[in-house]
């Protein structure tokens, strides 16, 4: 196909050599003042803004130089404006993606909040997309006008309609021939699609009545400023059929979730629509484009059918990284996550814009872009989710207990608490004081109190604290006291007596650590024990593996104890959720913890809210435990009262004999896929935060290829993709000037571009201009065939890429119909518009010449016809099935076919200008 398009690219060339020398019909005598002009191309004149190369008769050679250094250079500027054109297009992205919050009231009178799009899709794409995408042809005919004394000029205009033949015949014919064999590719706004092909031929037509009809050779202030409002007429028209306005006045509303976005879109209709119109649900769903969305169109009686769709994204995303973790086991995380990011990129639904601006960077060398941004996120991804270790001051000793939590017996008959030093000078002396606080636990009866000062020398990193236990024969509750450290300081050590360091900046200093206060907690070893839980429920990821639950043993640890215990299903299932478990835990003498290990399985899901429970049985005493010295002789007489507390001192359950374990979807997980989420706004992927970015990218060669694999990792570069980048790093490095796209929200690069995007194609029309009258060729020749093919490249490889990756025709298509009514309605419309209210304050006529324009336009709109009926025969399920594809015989004569179109107007066209064939 590659080679058949630049075939087809050579064809307008080779024709105008073959025309040209056909002599000119016999014209009548009242025609023979414009023999010269229809035989002979423009005279030279001056250019906007180049001069004209005098002398304006040169030699052979020196026509054929200077046709070359116009040709280069009519190139070059072609390939300054893509670029420009990709800035601008970034910026219609990044506006048309703004989103604002809505308060959604429910029929119960509940309140929800939702993210919806500011811009219609149908709107934006009349609107912005088709200026960024036409932006060139717009301001060469307003800036041909306003440049040559306000009056009507071929160049403009002709690049127009030829611009809108090579858009109608070539771009749609390559995209119908692109599409993989036995795939189809249908509109999904369809009648959008009609209201817009409607627009397009009307504006043609338009234009021959305003032009012959109206008012011939003549354009009034009235037909002017009608031309240009036909613009927002279109726009609203089109606007009412996306809202599917046109035939339903009353419809109710709908909140779908948009999988490519992640965000709620209002829809209409349901099932009263079905009922009202007669309609299938299927017809209704291929007229308005929501194939896509039944269950969020039918579904629900709240009005929010779609509502658990909202998530989807998320969870197609968890898909992906689970599928491909399991396709690829040996790829790490870093690399998994590009992977899925790349794929749900490819996947998405993109703008016009997109498939404009990705065309652009790969054909000058700047890389995908999908590829790009994925290896970019994964990296920031990875990056992000590891632990950062806090970089301590090097100078700063820090001192702390280490553990900070210590449990004993109370028959122990001593504690020791470790006080560990981190960090700081190592050869320095540092000292800490300590001393003990009463909590339940009170000094001289249940812990003996101390208080002292630990002296590290050089070298030592680990001192010890030790405090005295009590011990009584009394069954009491388990009881706690605080260590506390205080007043580090660091002193030096001179002849071995220690003095203060008194040196120079910096200073050591020593400073206490997170842990600075202990907490100890003394058993009572007089009773066999209460059982418990520490909570009554608990939170775990899936992902944990082997969950560990604790059960504690307070209030005593005497005797060997057996605690039964089992899991009991919930919502989450044994053997499907997590493996069930049964047995007893043994705790022997003194032993105040056990552990129950339960696996839960992984099944890598985004949400998951799942429970189980674990309980315990009535624990079973198996064997008294007898204290060290213990005998009948010294055996401490007891009152009743502590007789009787002696009594409880059986083994029992405590508060929490049950415990709830929800399990959860991995946080891990699922902060991987909300970061890929947010990071896969084609917003993001399109768009720049800073001038630095921008100018790194444009001094980076990347490889253009567009193979779109599911590794997405990048390919080294191609020479093709070194060459180009050379050709274009001026034009890169010039506009990365432009603001970034995150300023104002997109706009302040949206002002910046299209004035830089004017200045290029003032520049661009007058070699156009010079070009042609070069070589001999009138401007509406230059126009059509060079300027209308120059400007329509990158346009033709954004609708290949948008074929070939969507999965409606919409982008490659759609924008086609609008572009090319809105290249008449503003491009001519706001000319003209211009020039006539200029002549008028002159008290003169604006003139129009409509020979070729006039025979253009008509020839295009009949053409036109051809090529609509052609696409919609194509919809029959028993030709192709779609706009787009279908079988290889079928599609491959559909492009040829359409290239043949094209290559008529062409010819035609050009026969008209030069009077081989008669005009209007």
């Amino acid at each position: 196909m590659h080679l058949s398009l630049r075939t087809s690219y050579c064809f307008p060339p080779l024709l105008l050599l073959i025309f040209l020398s056909i002599p000119s019909y016999a014209r009548s005598p009242d025609e023979a003042n414009s023999n010269v002009s229809c035989s002979q191309g423009d005279v030279c004149s001056e250019g906007v803004i180049l001069p004209v190369w005098n002398p304006q008769n040169p030699s052979v050679g020196d026509k054929v130089a200077r046709a070359i250094v116009y040709f280069v250079a009519l190139v070059y500027m072609f390939l300054g404006m893509s670029i420009i054109a990709d800035r601008f297009m970034s910026s219609i992205e990044v506006i048309t993606s703004q989103e604002k919050e809505i308060t959604i009231k429910r029929p119960n009178g509940e309140t929800t909040t939702a993210t919806v799009r500011i811009w219609n899709e149908t709107v934006s794409n009349l609107t912005l997309m088709a200026l960024g995408s036409s932006a060139p042809e717009i301001l060469l005919s307003v800036i041909e006008v306003c440049g040559h004394q306000f009056k009507a000029g071929d160049l403009g205009p002709s690049t127009i309609v030829g611009s809108a033949a090579f858009n109608m015949f070539v771009i749609i014919g390559l995209c119908v021939y692109v599409v993989p064999d036995g795939e189809t590719r249908k509109v999904k706004h369809l009648r959008v699609f009609f209201v817009t092909a409607a627009w397009s031929v009307f504006a043609y037509i338009w234009l021959y009545i305003i032009l012959c009809v109206s008012s011939p050779s003549e354009v009034e202030v009235w037909e002017a400023v009608l031309t240009f409002l036909f613009f927002p007429i279109c726009v609203v028209q089109a606007w009412v059929a996306d809202r599917r306005l046109l035939f339903y006045k009353y419809v109710r509303k709908h909140y779908r979730a948009d999988k490519s976005h992640g965000i709620v879109v209002e829809t209409e209709g349901g099932e009263e629509m079905v009922k009202e119109t007669g309609f299938t649900k299927m017809d209704i769903l291929e007229l308005d484009g929501m194939a896509a969305h039944l269950d969020g169109m039918l579904g629900g009686e709240n009005g929010l059918g779609g509502r658990d769709q909202e998530d989807e994204a998320r969870r197609d995303m968890a898909r992906t990284l689970k599928e491909l973790k399991q396709r690829h086991p040996d790829k790490d995380m870093e690399q998994l996550i590009e992977m899925a990011n790349y794929q749900v990129l490819v996947q998405q639904q993109k703008s016009r814009a997109f498939y404009r601006i990705q065309a652009t960077r790969m054909m000058i060398g700047a890389g995908n872009i999908l590829k790009k941004h994925a290896a970019d996120q994964a990296r920031k991804v990875v990056s992000s989710g590891e632990t950062r270790e806090q970089e301590d001051d090097p100078y700063t000793t820090r001192l702390e207990f280490e553990p900070a939590l210590y449990q004993c017996f109370e028959n122990c008959g001593s504690l020791k608490l470790t006080v560990a030093r981190h960090g700081g000078d190592a050869g320095s002396t540092v000292k800490v004081d300590f001393r003990t606080e009463d909590g339940t636990a009170n000094a001289g009866s249940d812990y003996e109190f101390a208080e002292g000062t630990l002296v590290f020398k050089p070298g030592e990193t680990l001192k010890e604290v030790t405090v005295g236990i009590i011990d009584d024969d009394i069954f009491e509750e388990d009881e706690y006291f605080y260590v506390h450290l205080s007043n580090p300081r660091i002193v030096g050590w001179a002849d071995g007596h220690p003095v203060a360091v008194d040196t120079g900046a910096p200073t050591p200093k020593a400073a206490l650590g997170e842990a600075h206060t202990a907490t100890v907690t003394i058993y009572d070893d007089d009773h066999a024990g209460i059982f418990t839980f520490e909570s009554e429920s608990t939170r775990v990821s899936e992902s944990v593996g082997i969950m560990q639950v604790k059960v504690q043993r307070t209030s005593g640890a005497r005797g060997l104890v057996a605690v039964p215990y089992r899991t009991i299903d919930g919502t989450a299932c044994g053997g499907e959720d997590y493996e069930e478990v049964a047995g007893k835990l043994e705790f022997q003498n003194d032993e105040t913890m056990k552990i129950i290990e339960v696996k839960i399985i992984d099944d890598e899901e985004y949400e998951k809210n799942k429970t189980f429970t674990i309980e315990l049985g009535e624990p079973v005493l198996l064997e008294v435990g007898q204290k060290h010295g213990d005998s009948n002789e010294n055996k401490p007489a007891v009152g009743a009262e502590e007789e009787e507390v002696a009594k409880m001192g059986c083994p029992s359950l405590g508060e929490h004999t049950r415990m709830d374990v929800v399990i959860e979807e991995s946080y891990e997980f699922k902060s991987t896929v909300d970061k890929l989420i947010k990071k896969t706004n084609l917003a993001l992927v399109v768009g720049s935060s800073s001038w630095r970015e921008q100018f790194v990218s444009a001094v980076t060669v990347s490889a253009g290829d567009d193979d779109e694999e599911e590794s997405g990792e990048e390919r080294l570069p191609s020479c093709f993709d070194y060459i180009m980048h050379f050709l274009t790093v001026f034009w890169k490095v010039l506009f990365a000037f432009v603001p970034p796209t995150e300023y104002w929200n997109g706009w302040a690069c949206f002002i910046v571009s299209i004035s830089l995007i004017g200045v290029l194609t003032a520049v661009t029309g007058d070699l156009a201009s010079h070009f042609g009258c070069t070589i001999g060729l009138k401007d509406s020749v230059t126009a059509v065939v060079f300027v209308a093919l120059g400007t329509s490249i990158p346009d033709t490889f954004a609708s290949k890429v948008a074929a070939i990756q969507d999965q409606y025709a919409d982008a490659s298509i759609g924008n086609v119909t609008g572009s090319n009514a809105v290249n008449v309605f503003l491009g001519i419309g706001v000319a003209w518009t211009i020039a006539a209210v200029y002549w008028r304050t002159k008290g003169q006529p604006f003139l129009v010449d409509p020979g070729s324009l006039a025979f253009s336009v008509t020839l295009f709109t009949a053409l036109c016809v051809v090529c609509f009926s052609t696409l919609l025969y194509r919809r029959r399920p028993s030709v192709a099935g779609g706009e787009l594809g279908g079988p290889r015989t079928c599609k491959m004569l559909t492009s040829l076919a359409f290239i043949m179109l094209w290559l008529i107007y062409i010819l035609l066209a050009s026969l008209e200008a030069y009077c081989h064939i008669p005009g209007f």
